[in-house]
């Protein structure tokens, strides 16, 4: 058998799936838990968290960043917000969401403003006027008459060939009814608008799916015949609310709605609850359709240096600078498509934008290409793709370099990104409990995890050596099966294994507890930096199986620069 010794001191490729274990130029373990992947290339232990509050029931997390110093942290519960400032309850509001409406909840800030949308119901303006949040409904800005507001008008597909006879109606000159060659009304239509014979009327009553009442402004001339040139409101109770929503360019765009998925529209320059198109002039509302041979449902709309718009097929970019109306250049650049039945907020990364792909086990990396004419969807996870699934929130953390996935089972994936450094390390996070929600506020992580019957507000502390003020944090790292001069090992014996560390007061290597200098454990000491080492003679293994695993769970720091195995092998 020949000698060899092999050193690992780069793990930046975090933990990979067992379908690469064979390839040569990966620079990764086959599990890592509870440890993070350094900018240098080395390991360390997750921050523990610290317990800020119990919560009322489950919850999402949302930040709201007025300035650099004022900061909040927004918890949404069923029915109910709250707002934590400086990790202490601030004020607590009623709002119209119930907790499983919250899963496709999105939001877009500017300056103290924040507004909410979601198909099935009405947006809501949440914003702090001095001291005090308030939530109101989202109003369309009225014009001189009281009955015309500056909302879009459509007509819906299953309206196409719907005529409407006007009559008059004995509540008075402003009233009519309108009655349908068949039926159409609900009694959802009751407070939607209408546009016909060049002025917007408001449905007042629900007789009969063909029958309803309306009101107009002034008085009319009821048509001799039934007319089709008609239009309803983009949004309503009946047709549905935006889906998504942002800030672009000093305009306020939603994109899709519930029965019109495939729209965006834009408001007036500065005019933000201005939808009105106008004459189509420079700083005029704009509205366009995606068209292609696919249903284009849009998932989310992202303000960058660009528009993006990710549907559940593909992404789009709008790339005009002014954006007018008579200058919209629209174009699908990839077909990745996003994750369309969770909202998954897309975070912005060393100015490109991340979002899950529409089958969940992707995190896509939206980003120009080196011309700057042509953006890719690159795949982030291509090594791991074991560790995405279900996601159900996400966020980023840019102060650490670190994105945080929380899946449906409870546990987070967790991406260490470096890119100047080469660094791209997935690995996961485990706590005594279930994650439910992330988010990054004021430079920290906050998590919302159910504990037993509780659900607590926490938040990563590197200062911490426990979750949850008592709880051990179990983690582990695992090195790859031995290969040798791009040859799997057969036969191989392990005589040694050293690993050098650095502030490490207490480390584990194959369930055997490394003798420390001094065997100093006390959490008032210093760590040791060096290397330790354990001797395994006559070790032999299974060559599929990891040679190396570090591990632990008591409450010490650990980190780790490198892994080196002394043995000898046969290929």
């Amino acid at each position: 058998m020949t000698e060899f010794i092999k050193t690992q001191n780069l793990f930046s490729d975090g933990e990979v799936s067992p379908e690469f274990f064979a390839r040569d130029n990966i620079n990764g373990l086959s599990k890592l838990e509870n440890m993070d992947v350094l900018s240098g290339g080395g390991l360390s232990r997750r921050a523990g968290l610290k317990s800020i509050a119990t919560l009322r029931g489950a919850a999402r997390l949302i930040s709201f960043s007025i300035s650099d110093d004022e900061e909040y942290l927004i918890v949404m519960t069923d029915y109910h917000m709250y707002i934590y400032h400086n990790d202490t309850r601030y004020q607590d509001l009623i709002t119209p969401w119930s907790y499983q409406d919250l899963s496709l909840l999105q939001y877009a800030q500017r300056f103290g403003t924040m507004i909410f949308v979601h198909p099935d119901h009405m947006p809501q303006v949440l914003s702090k006027d001095d001291d005090i949040f308030k939530m109101s409904d989202f109003a369309f800005l009225r014009n001189d008459s009281y009955m015309s507001v500056n909302i879009p008008f459509l007509k819906f597909d299953d309206a196409s060939d719907i005529t409407i006879t006007v009559s008059a109606n004995n509540t008075g000159n402003n009233y009519a009814t309108l009655t349908t060659n068949k039926n159409f009304w609900t009694s959802d239509n009751v407070l939607g608008r209408l546009y016909f014979l060049e002025r917007q009327w408001l449905i007042t009553e629900y007789i009969s799916p063909t029958q309803v009442v309306a009101y107009t402004n002034g008085s009319y001339t009821a048509p001799s015949n039934a007319i089709s040139d008609w239009s309803e409101s983009a949004f309503s109770n009946r047709r549905g609310w935006p889906c998504s929503i942002t800030f672009h360019q000093d305009r306020l765009i939603f994109g899709g709605s519930r029965d019109w998925p495939s729209g965006i529209w834009m408001s007036h320059v500065g005019v933000h609850d201005n939808f009105n198109v106008g004459t189509g002039l420079d700083n005029e509302a704009i509205f366009i359709t995606l068209l292609s041979k696919q249903r284009q449902q849009i998932c989310t709309i992202v303000s960058s240096d660009n528009l993006q718009i990710l549907t559940n097929v593909g992404e789009w970019v709008i790339s005009n600078s002014p954006l007018t109306p008579s200058s919209v250049n629209i174009m699908q650049h990839t077909s990745v498509g996003s994750y369309p039945s969770h909202y998954l907020p897309p975070q912005k990364i060393e100015n490109t934008t991340i979002f899950i792909s529409g089958n969940g086990h992707d995190v896509r990396e939206l980003s120009l290409d080196e011309i700057g004419g042509k953006y890719n969807a690159n795949d982030l996870c291509a090594l791991s793709k074991h560790l995405l699934h279900e996601p159900t929130d996400m966020t980023y953390n840019a102060s650490q370099r670190r994105l945080y996935i929380v899946r449906s089972d409870g546990e987070m994936a967790v991406l260490n990104r470096n890119s100047t450094l080469g660094i791209s390390a997935w690995g996961t996070y485990k706590t005594n409990g279930r994650f439910l929600s992330v988010c990054t506020c004021d430079n920290k992580t906050y998590a919302v995890i159910a504990r037993g019957d509780n659900f607590l507000l926490e938040y990563f502390d590197v200062n911490e050596m426990y979750d949850c003020g008592n709880m051990n944090i179990s983690f582990c790292a695992s090195g790859l099966p031995l290969r040798f001069s791009k040859h799997n090992a057969q036969k191989f014996r392990v005589r040694k294994l050293t690993a050098r560390v650095i502030d490490t007061k207490s480390v584990f290597i194959n369930n055997h507890r490394v003798s420390l200098p001094n065997e100093i454990y006390t959490s008032d000491c210093t760590g040791f930096s060096g290397d330790v080492s354990i001797n395994l003679f006559g070790t032999s293994g299974d060559f599929m199986k990891p040679i190396w695993v570090i591990h632990g769970s008591e409450p010490y720091p650990i980190t780790v620069i490198s892994v080196t195995i002394y043995g000898s092998y046969s290929i």
